[in-house]
């Protein structure tokens, strides 16, 4: 899953990035709000974790625009800003939940989780979509009862299917969250790592909609 992370300290966003790496994301990083209202206006994250005290445009501000653009994907705020009015403001611009400085890397790692996981329609950590199942607190898969051992890449495939609310993932979609940009992978990559992927989980996990894309298997 692709996400954009705002933030002007830069220790504080390279640990950021090092941190959401480690747990399985592909992160870009902005570090002026002038800078995060474009990304986020012109490319495709599954969510954004928001600095509010940012240079030239303030987190608030981007995030207004974002919403008044109908850019929806959730949206965590972080700051050092800690009073209970602050953070109604943050919500009313239409934030999903709010994290205030300093924090433990693993509770924004885990909060991060919930909100993709609810933003797709899914309540618990464990996701069921017909024979396969996702642990995406342990970035871990299993077809039936057998544990299936993935690459990151494939393990993000998989989960980036699975929070498509059953919809199919068009390739070009799928290269942005697995590569950073659709250019950086193409159908025949894409096509390689869908046949590796089915080597290890079987057929009829992942299934090939000619001329639109993927999409996993809902048949027990």
């Amino acid at each position: 899953m692709r996400l954009l992370v705002v933030e002007d300290d830069p220790d504080v966003g390279d640990d950021l990035v090092r941190a959401l790496g480690d747990a399985g994301f592909l992160v870009d990083l902005a570090v002026t709000g002038d800078d995060a209202w474009f990304r986020g206006d012109t490319e495709n994250y599954a969510a954004v974790i928001l600095d509010l005290g940012l240079p030239r445009l303030d987190g608030l501000s981007v995030l207004r625009r974002w919403r008044s653009a109908g850019r929806n994907f959730p949206v965590l705020i972080l700051t050092a800003r800690s009073e209970w009015t602050e953070k109604v403001e943050g919500i009313d611009a239409g934030a999903d939940d709010y994290l205030a400085k300093p924090f433990a890397m693993g509770e924004l790692v885990a909060r991060m989780r919930a909100l993709l996981r609810r933003a797709a329609g899914h309540g618990s950590p464990l996701i069921r979509i017909g024979r396969l199942t996702l642990d995406t607190s342990r970035m871990s898969a299993h077809v039936d009862t057998r544990a299936i051992r993935l690459s990151p890449l494939e393990y993000r495939f998989l989960e980036f299917l699975a929070h498509q609310r059953g919809g199919i993932a068009a390739v070009h979609d799928i290269a942005e969250h697995l590569y950073g940009t659709a250019d950086a992978g193409d159908a025949n990559a894409i096509e390689a790592l869908v046949t590796r992927l089915r080597r290890k989980t079987g057929q009829g996990v992942v299934e090939t909609r000619r001329g639109f894309g993927y999409v996993l298997s809902e048949d027990g």
